[in-house]
C-alpha cells in the first residue's frame, strides 16, 4: 500500500470526517455515551523468537524503573506482569460486574494455549474475547512481509478458535501494533473491528480490500500503561482524568452519541491499590442515566444498522 498526502491524512485506511458534519449518532434506548471496556490478557515471554519486535518500554523492568533491562532471568519483570493472569485479572472483572459493565477481552496466543482457566472463566463471566496477537513480546510491524503477517493473524485468531470455541470477532494489537497491510488482512481474516486506533469518539468504517472492518476508536490517553507508567500519572488523577472525560463526552453527546473504549492491564490495574480507586471512576461512569456499556461486538451490530440508515 503506497502512502501519500489525502486530505486529512497520509493513508487510504477511511476518509476524513469532521464529528461536526456527521448525522446524529444514536445508541439503543435513548443512551448518550456507549462505554467499552478492555482487559488486556498479554503473555509475557521470558526469550522472544528471534527477529520479533517489542518496544523499548516493554522490555524495561516495571520493577526497575525505565532505565533498562535487567541481566536475564529478570523474574522481578516477569512475575510482576504474571500478576495479572493470577489475581489481577479477577479483582478488575469483579469492579466491572459491581457496576454491570461487560469486559471485552483482548487475549494473545499464548494466553489462550496455556492458561484454559482464564478462557472458561471469563467465557462463563459473559466477557467477549477478541484477538491480541501472539504474545506481549511479538507486535506487528511493517517489518514483516505480507505472508509473515498473514501467518501472525491467522495463528492469533486459531488459538482462540480452538481455546473459546468461535473466531473473535475483534482485534487489539499487542501494544497498538500494525503495519500498512493490517486493516486489510484483518477484515479478510474475517475480522469486523478493530481498537488500534486512537483518532475519534465515535466509530466509524474503514476501506478494506475485502470484506468490512469497522474501528473502534481507544482513549489512548486513558490507557492505563500509557498514563500511569510512560507519563507517571499519580492514580488519583488517572482517576480524575476518567471522569472528566466521560462527563464532557455525556454533555457533548446531548446533539450526538459518542463512544468510550477504555483499556486496563490487570498487572497494573489490578494491583489493589489502583483497583480501589478505579472504582470510584467506574462507579461514576455508571451512576449517570443514558450509559450503554457494552462489548465491542454489540456496539459493532448496532453500528452497522445506524451507519447504513444515515448513509441512505
Amino acid at each position: 500500500m503506497s502512502i501519500r498526502c489525502r486530505p486529512g491524512m497520509d493513508h487510504p485506511h477511511y476518509d476524513y470526517s469532521p464529528i461536526v458534519e456527521r448525522p446524529s449518532l444514536k445508541w439503543p434506548d435513548g443512551a448518550r455515551v456507549a462505554v467499552m471496556v478492555i482487559i488486556n490478557l498479554e503473555h509475557m515471554e521470558w526469550r522472544p523468537p528471534e527477529g520479533s519486535y517489542q518496544p523499548p518500554s516493554l522490555t524495561a523492568g516495571i520493577v526497575g524503573g525505565s532505565g533498562g533491562t535487567r541481566p536475564f532471568p529478570d523474574y522481578s519483570r516477569f512475575s510482576h506482569r504474571e500478576y495479572g493472569h493470577r489475581v489481577g485479572v479477577f479483582r478488575l472483572l469483579a469492579m466491572l460486574k459491581r457496576h454491570n459493565i461487560p469486559a471485552t477481552i483482548a487475549m494473545d496466543a499464548l494466553t489462550a494455549k496455556h492458561y484454559p482457566y482464564l478462557v472458561r472463566h471469563c467465557l462463563e463471566q459473559g466477557c467477549e474475547i477478541i484477538g491480541h496477537g501472539i504474545s506481549a513480546s511479538r507486535m506487528i510491524t511493517s517489518r514483516m512481509s505480507e505472508d509473515e503477517e498473514r501467518r501472525y493473524i491467522k495463528e492469533s485468531l486459531e488459538a482462540l478458535k480452538k481455546a473459546a470455541g468461535q473466531s473473535p470477532n475483534g482485534w487489539f494489537g499487542p501494544e497498538y501494533g500494525e503495519s500498512q497491510r493490517t486493516p486489510s488482512l484483518l477484515a479478510e481474516a474475517g475480522v469486523r473491528y478493530v481498537c488500534d486506533w486512537a483518532n475519534d469518539e465515535q466509530p466509524y468504517a474503514m476501506k478494506v480490500s475485502k470484506g468490512q472492518l469497522y474501528a473502534l476508536p481507544i482513549a489512548f490517553e486513558l490507557d492505563d500503561v500509557n498514563a500511569m507508567f510512560v507519563r507517571t500519572v499519580p492514580i488519583t488523577r488517572y482517576v480524575k482524568m476518567v471522569k472528566d472525560t466521560f462527563d464532557v463526552l455525556y454533555k457533548d453527546s446531548a446533539a450526538s452519541g459518542r463512544l468510550l473504549v477504555i483499556n486496563l492491564r490487570p498487572w497494573f490495574s489490578g494491583q489493589p491499590f489502583r483497583a480501589r480507586l478505579l472504582d470510584q471512576a467506574f462507579a461514576h461512569i455508571a451512576s449517570r442515566r443514558g450509559v450503554w456499556a457494552a462489548t465491542g461486538s454489540r456496539i459493532v451490530d448496532w453500528f452497522r444498522g445506524q451507519d447504513s440508515s444515515r448513509r441512505r
